[in-house]
């Protein structure tokens, strides 16, 4: 999935014309219409929040325009599944209605920018929207730069504005990826639930892959045939005046290096009956370190 494939469609409306007294428009001050615009050459700030727009406003002071987008300004549409599949599942993501207004207003003041700063979060879905930003908006790629901080100080700020870098098409690749999988999952497994448990129910693109694991395990386990084996144990002890005893394990047997296997209870009798009278002799201990790591966890 690669970010240059994808495409914005914007939902349009059209309503029937209506008779009425239109009042007479009032002037445009000069003042606002440079705010909206983003005028002088302001340069241009978008962050996520309004109270954080406000905090950084006044850290960076008169010369940058600093305005929210309120989260993301556009996804995949709502009452289809928004991913062509037989397209290497490319998203198709639309501008949401409530959020027309403020792609408009940052395209605006795009326009009268000499720099837009995208300050959004500092995690996949806010290099994610960003990037959403930057596409809805038709802002020039040149004329972006991406900032990251991870506290809302004046010292953290300015040193983010000193090192701004490009958006992380890596990080927008896995947010797009996330909300895919999202979309295919809710719409092509949710149904199934409404048949099988109750009509309502969304499937979770991790709840449904656990399932799905949890599942497997348990015909595996409901599959396996029970095996009989045995061991033979001993302890042996020296012929010393100070005899000293340790517990030893039948591995193999002679001429043979294969690990042997005892599958019922009459073979190791035998084996156990051949071994009581004879002579054990330790032919060479050897001492070395060996690593023992835990179980596998479940995957």
């Amino acid at each position: 999935m690669t970010t240059a494939r994808t495409r914005t469609a914007t939902a349009r409306s059209s309503t029937k014309p209506k008779t009425a007294k239109v009042p007479p428009k009032k002037p445009v001050t000069r003042a606002r219409t440079k705010e909206a615009a983003g005028a002088d050459g302001r340069s241009l700030v978008v962050v996520e929040s309004p109270a954080k727009a406000r905090t950084i406003g006044r850290i960076l002071g008169s010369d940058y325009h600093v305005m929210a987008s309120l989260g993301h300004v556009r996804d995949l549409p709502d009452g289809k599944l928004g991913v062509e599949v037989d397209n290497d599942f490319r998203p198709i993501y639309e501008v949401r209605k409530e959020k027309q207004k403020i792609v408009n207003e940052v395209r605006e003041a795009s326009r009268g920018a000499s720099v837009v700063y995208l300050a959004t979060d500092p995690d996949r879905e806010g290099e994610a929207i960003s990037w959403h930003i930057l596409e809805a908006a038709g802002i020039r790629p040149e004329q972006v730069r991406r900032v990251v901080f991870h506290e809302i100080t004046a010292d953290a700020i300015r040193r983010a504005f000193q090192d701004p870098r490009e958006i992380d098409v890596h990080l927008v690749d896995a947010q797009q990826a996330r909300r895919v999988l999202d979309r295919l999952v809710g719409y092509l497994l949710s149904p199934l639930l409404w048949q099988k448990v109750r009509r309502g129910l969304s499937a979770g693109r991790v709840q449904s892959a656990a399932l799905r694991l949890v599942v497997d395990r348990e015909r595996e386990i409901e599959a396996f045939i029970p095996r009989e084996y045995w061991t033979i144990e001993g302890e042996l002890a020296t012929l010393d005046a100070a005899p000293v005893s340790f517990g030893v394990r039948l591995q193999s047997l002679e001429g043979q290096r294969k690990a042997i296997e005892i599958l019922d209870e009459a073979s190791a009798s035998r084996i156990v009956a051949d071994l009581r009278p004879a002579q054990v002799q330790v032919g060479a201990v050897r001492r070395r370190e060996t690593l023992r790591r835990p179980t596998a966890p479940f995957i």
